[in-house]
């Protein structure tokens, strides 16, 4: 049996990087394979300790220096490589990843992140790590923290990522897969189905902030017109203070794991509300929802952002004026709504999971190179 080394990053985290290995997961369980499919988590591996340590400083930051945390991505994730060096990294990890690869003898690497497949680079650069290797890009760009030149298959999210990686980096077109970012297969069951008489909303993203629409939820909402679900994910605290509002209107939910009843949810509503994280965002489009982005976190939301509005396919929140009365108006907008029906139909339509034997053929290519 053919064995798969996954690498997400942060185990106590439930990021998108190991939803999307998860996914990835899916697609290989669900075909003829007889394949082993392993997660490993370079930071856990190496102190387990100090991978939880890293995740709640990591969570403090975000929420109470954004801006900081922001200029800090931009310095490291779009480097110059005369400005910066990663040898203090490399010494921390390098050999450690060169013992999981020779322990787990894989036949297939995957980096869902950029941080372990930077030294998987570093370990083919210096003819030390002979398994070929797939990059599965977690955003709609590509960041400097990412290995791209020895690495040998890429899962892109977009076309355009595809011609970055062909020009930039001379790796050849039929080794880069136009993919998006993989979502679980569950998210193309069932068909959304709406009531009439309200416009139901459901907001993502409580267990980092949202705090700008979280604060017009305490405003009066008319539960004859409105429903508003929203997706506290760890966020206990914020839990409490929506079930304290007593509001019809308004459902707070707990954190959520079954991709069965996100799915579920996602057939509910009418629109999502969101930070433009990739894989949430992804899930939105299979489940072609209106998609209404809050105001990004410095970083590699920005950049998202940027992407989704350019290409139509979200909708960028103002920073002031009333959030439901926004939505309302976009909504009502027929003109508007059809050019954005037409940009998700149009990105769906490249995408290579349209056509589940290519991907077949995309991995049986992988794992016989």
């Amino acid at each position: 049996m053919k064995k798969i080394l996954i690498f997400p990053l942060l185990n106590s985290m439930p990021s998108g990087h190991h939803q999307v290995a998860d996914a990835f997961s899916e697609y290989v369980a669900g075909d003829s394979f007889e394949v082993e499919c392993k997660k490993v988590d370079l930071l856990s591996e190496w102190n387990a300790k100090a991978e939880m340590v890293t995740v709640k400083a990591y969570l403090q930051w975000i929420r109470r220096s954004p801006h900081s945390y922001g200029w800090i991505y931009r310095q490291f994730a779009f480097r110059s490589k005369e400005k910066h060096s990663a040898k203090y990294f490399e010494w921390l990890f390098m050999k450690k990843v060169e013992t999981i690869i020779s322990e787990e003898k894989p036949d297939l690497i995957v980096c869902t992140h950029g941080f372990p497949s930077f030294f998987i680079n570093k370990l083919k650069e210096s003819g030390r790590c002979p398994v070929p290797c797939l990059n599965i890009y977690t955003d709609f760009f590509i960041n400097d923290v990412w290995g791209r030149s020895r690495i040998e298959f890429h899962f892109a999210a977009t076309e355009a990522m595809k011609d970055k990686l062909q020009q930039e980096y001379q790796i050849p077109r039929e080794r880069i897969f136009v993919t998006g970012i993989p979502v679980s297969g569950r998210f193309r069951e069932g068909k959304r189905s709406k009531e009439p008489q309200t416009v139901s909303v459901l907001v993502s993203g409580g267990s980092t902030g949202l705090s700008n629409i979280i604060g017009q939820l305490k405003e009066g909402i008319d539960s004859s017109k409105w429903e508003i679900r929203v997706l506290c994910g760890t966020n206990k605290r914020l839990f409490k203070q929506l079930t304290a509002l007593n509001n019809p209107a308004i459902k707070p939910l707990a954190y959520i794991s079954s991709k069965e009843e996100m799915n579920r949810l996602y057939n509910e509503v009418d629109v999502l509300v969101t930070k433009p994280g990739g894989v949430t965002i992804s899930e939105a489009l299979e489940k072609e929802l209106p998609i209404f982005v809050s105001a990004p976190l410095p970083g590699q939301e920005e950049i998202n952002l940027r992407y989704l509005i350019e290409q139509n396919l979200a909708f960028a929140l103002p920073s002031s004026g009333n959030l439901l009365e926004f939505i309302a108006r976009t909504l009502e907008d027929t003109k508007q709504i059809k050019r954005h029906q037409a940009a998700v139909q149009k990105h769906k339509q490249s995408l290579l999971y349209t056509s589940p034997h290519k991907i077949t053929n995309a991995i049986e290519l992988m794992l016989i190179s």
